[in-house]
């Protein structure tokens, strides 16, 4: 059973509206979205680059430019080491091809996601004795990496940290790291928390260029492609994020990256608007695939592709190693599932399901998919190669990077922030961090259902062109700017049919009270659809709603919903649709 939420913050929206001259839907969505004045809702109307804050706000920013600087200068080799998601590629990116325009000696190493595991470690560390390096420059990772710190340190080498990962307790204050540069340090002064770890390398990034005498503002050639990290590693899209996603997606369709160039083409986006669902779940998870099923090396070089052909070979391949991925998610998913009923894990409040046949790549896919359905935190191990490993997703309320700190001596590495983590444990403990993190939890069994989060009622003959285009202008959706949902009561559904090829979709005709019609789709639930119509019409009514659709007398249904308000294009006509994402029977 779905539990649905309307928001109701007390505030004058209507003075706001008025303020900005914007309607007072728009005005509450707003605040509703944590804005509370004018001068924050024209920046959140209208993010530019310029309202960015200074990066020399940066704990250690400047003192590990002066140090990559002297480098340059003095011709010591520098190495950055990565993460094998697509921020830890970005963030690769960004670095190495900075560091090359300023003219370093210079090279990168990605962990092996299956032989190395996360982050820095030390036989990357003695792959850069054995090259010279005189400097490690981490990027997206390195702020729990204590001991493999200490160990460059002590084979001479200075090392410099940028991450965006919260710092865990037994670290803060204890970095033998020559510089950390880390937004979420305690002392740190930077303004704005919620960087991705690409969008700290930018940062660094930026005050080199100055350094070396380059003009700052090339480091903005990045924007766009800082973008893909951003909306992929699931950070706010508010602030900054807000501004780079936005920024970045108005210049992705002329982008000069041969690489990106190629995978645009290839995931048939070529000529169309590139959204953040677009970077979300068709670019990104391409660049992904190469560090869940080969190595994000790959990654990295399809974006340094200098030519044609090899950016072309690469993004194929990529692509291909989507399809591959996607297809193992949903097998597994569905053998997750399954054990999970079997083994009667929903007694907990906290999901922990271990299944060493899944690939350990897809082991954060899956635990988002069991968070989704199952509306709790949830965590997946898998075997790896020296014992369990796997990856947590959680929800509003719990924080998966606090629980699993109090758990800290019966794991062997882990990080993250409250809504996601990794880790790798001993299979024999796998019982007690199960027993240990319900134990510890205050989350109730009986409040761990559906929410449907309301951002106000509207009735269908408000939901018109001019307000359908005042919503897109609070675009890019995502994480802490989530697209918004409207609900109405008694909504007359006129006429409904399955379509799709794989008969998933709700085609809807909808009436309002004036009689007017809307159209609406919705993607999701179609079975819950059928059933009412089975419960309400009898045996056979949900054949024949999927063989001709059921309209008029015959159908006579009316349901709440909760839906967006979208503007539909095709064949060069625009036209309101909504899009139906909860419906029940009043």
């Amino acid at each position: 059973m779905e539990k649905w939420m309307m928001k109701n913050i007390k505030f004058d929206a209507g003075a706001l509206a008025r303020e900005l001259n914007i309607s007072e839907i728009t005005a509450r969505l707003l605040v509703n979205r944590g804005i509370r004045n004018a001068a924050e809702a024209r920046s959140f109307l209208h993010p530019e680059l310029s309202q960015m804050n200074s990066p020399r706000a940066m704990k250690d920013l400047e003192k590990g430019v002066r140090l990559i600087k002297r480098d340059i200068e003095e011709k010591r080799k520098v190495m950055i080491v990565g993460d094998y998601d697509v921020d830890g590629v970005v963030s690769t990116y960004i670095l190495f091809t900075a560091l090359e325009r300023c003219g370093a000696d210079v090279c990168y190493e990605i962990p092996h996601r299956i032989s190395d595991g996360y982050g820095i470690n030390k036989s990357i560390i003695d792959k850069a004795a054995e090259q010279g390096v005189n400097t490690i420059i981490t990027c997206d990772n390195g702020i729990s990496a204590l001991e493999a710190i200490r160990y460059a340190k002590d084979l001479g080498m200075d090392f410099i940290v940028t991450d965006h990962h919260d710092v865990p307790p037994f670290a803060e204050g204890d970095m033998a790291a020559d510089a950390v540069v880390n937004p979420k340090q305690k002392d740190c002064g930077y303004p704005f928390k919620l960087l991705c770890g690409a969008g700290v390398a930018f940062k660094f990034v930026q005050v080199l260029f100055e350094e070396m005498g380059i003009d700052s503002a090339e480091a903005l050639r990045y924007v766009h492609i800082l973008a893909i990290a951003t909306v992929c590693d699931v950070v706010d899209l508010t602030g900054e994020n807000r501004i780079i996603v936005k920024t970045g997606l108005a210049e992705m369709p002329e982008t000069d990256n041969l690489g990106l160039q190629e995978l645009i083409r290839i995931s048939n986006l070529e000529g169309k608007a590139i959204t953040t669902y677009s970077l979300g779940f068709v670019i990104g998870p391409c660049i992904n695939a190469s560090g869940r099923l080969d190595w994000a090396k790959k990654g990295v070089e399809l974006l340094l592709a200098k030519d044609r052909s090899t950016a072309e070979k690469l993004a194929k391949e990529l692509y291909e190693l989507n399809k591959d991925r996607k297809d193992m998610t949903v097998n597994g998913t569905a053998e997750v599932i399954e054990q999970i009923e079997q083994e009667d894990l929903l007694k907990h409040s906290v999901i922990v399901v271990y299944n060493g046949g899944i690939h350990e790549s897809i082991a954060g896919i899956i635990a988002g998919r069991l968070k989704e359905r199952y509306s709790r935190p949830a965590i997946m191990l898998t075997s790896g190669k020296e014992g369990a490993k796997g990856s947590g997703r959680s929800i509003d309320g719990y924080n998966m990077f606090e629980e699993l700190s109090r758990c800290r001596d019966i794991l062997g590495k882990f990080g993250g922030h409250p809504m996601a983590a990794g880790l790798s444990i001993e299979e024999c403990n796998i019982v007690t961090l199960r027993e240990m993190l319900n134990e510890n939890s205050a989350l109730l069994l009986e409040e761990l259902v559906p929410k449907v989060s309301i951002d106000m009622q509207l009735p269908l003959d408000k939901a018109t062109m001019d307000l359908a285009e005042e919503i897109a202008c609070l675009e890019p959706f995502g994480t802490g700017n989530p697209k918004p949902v409207f609900a109405d009561r008694g909504v007359r559904i006129h006429s409904a049919k399955i379509i799709g090829a794989n008969k998933n979709v709700l085609k809807l005709s909808l009436k309002t009270a004036r009689g007017n019609t809307l159209s609406g789709v919705c993607f999701g639930n179609v079975e819950g659809f059928a059933k009412i119509i089975e419960d309400k019409l009898g045996e056979g009514a949900a054949a024949r709603l999927q063989e001709r659709g059921l309209a008029g007398a015959e159908l006579n249904l009316e349901l709440d919903l909760a839906f967006n308000v979208d503007i539909n294009e095709y064949m060069g006509s625009r036209s309101v649709q909504l899009n139906v994402k909860n419906f029940r029977k009043q």
